[in-house]
């Protein structure tokens, strides 16, 4: 299957997710197209999407947003996923954290079939604020490359069991 990897990142940490996301699909079989949120024009041609977001103040970066608003429609015709990338603190490998509300209502409007969140990336002096404040006490990277390629394989999988069926 062709699927869209569509993301909204501010400082590239999420967009580097979702390469690696691309990577999980890529594993299981599946063409993989990674595409900044913000610059996607149609969905036309894809037969799954996942859309992933940086959370900033519990919201998905604008990339991410803005994919989903502009895009709704066709969405709810294909299978979605959503991930977010956010949480500066190992959290998200304890236990899962489900979307926040605003995250959920841009995934249920498109009737998604998941999501998940991970860990996110504070570099030092962001250059912006409030994060150059916080990243004087909390710049670290707390993404795990081998739980997102791990989800994404899921889904890659999940995607055959849906293509064997349409198929045949």
């Amino acid at each position: 299957m062709r699927v869209l990897v569509a993301y909204g990142s501010k400082m590239g940490g999420t967009a580097e997710m979702a390469e690696w996301v691309a990577e999980g699909l890529r594993g299981t079989g599946h063409e993989a197209e990674v595409v900044d949120g913000k610059e996607c024009k149609s969905v036309d041609g894809y037969e799954a999407v996942i859309v992933g977001g940086g959370l900033y103040a519990n919201r998905w970066a604008k990339g991410a947003r803005r994919f989903v608003k502009r895009h709704r429609w066709d969405l709810v015709d294909l299978p979605v996923w959503g991930f977010s990338s956010g949480p500066l603190n190992h959290d998200t490998a304890e236990a899962d954290i489900p979307p926040t509300d605003p995250v959920e209502a841009y995934l249920n409007s498109v009737g998604a079939r998941g999501h998940i969140t991970f860990g996110g990336r504070l570099v030092e002096d962001p250059g912006w604020f409030p994060a150059s404040s916080m990243s004087e006490e909390m710049a670290g990277d707390w993404r795990d490359r081998t739980a997102v390629v791990g989800w994404a394989t899921g889904i890659g999988d999940e995607l055959r069991t849906i293509a064997a069926r349409s198929s045949g």
